[in-house]
């Protein structure tokens, strides 16, 4: 999410995918239809990565070397 707290591009499609999976009993038909959600989101949306907070930060970090 922004700082502006926008919602995330799909987000509310996968959380609801992640949730789903949790559940017991585990129910594969809800939840490959909450996957084909979210794939439907993500086509709409162009989303072409996603990531966590502060992931992309320090993916982008140069490692340091250690001497």
């Amino acid at each position: 999410m922004d700082e502006g707290g926008a919602k995330a591009i799909c987000a509310e499609e996968a959380l609801d995918l992640l949730n789903c999976v949790t559940q017991s009993p585990f129910d594969e038909d809800k939840c490959r239809r909450l996957l084909h959600s979210l794939r439907d989101c993500v086509l709409a949306k162009k989303v072409k990565k996603f990531s966590l907070a502060g992931q992309e930060q320090e993916e982008t970090k140069p490692l340091s070397k250690k001497a």
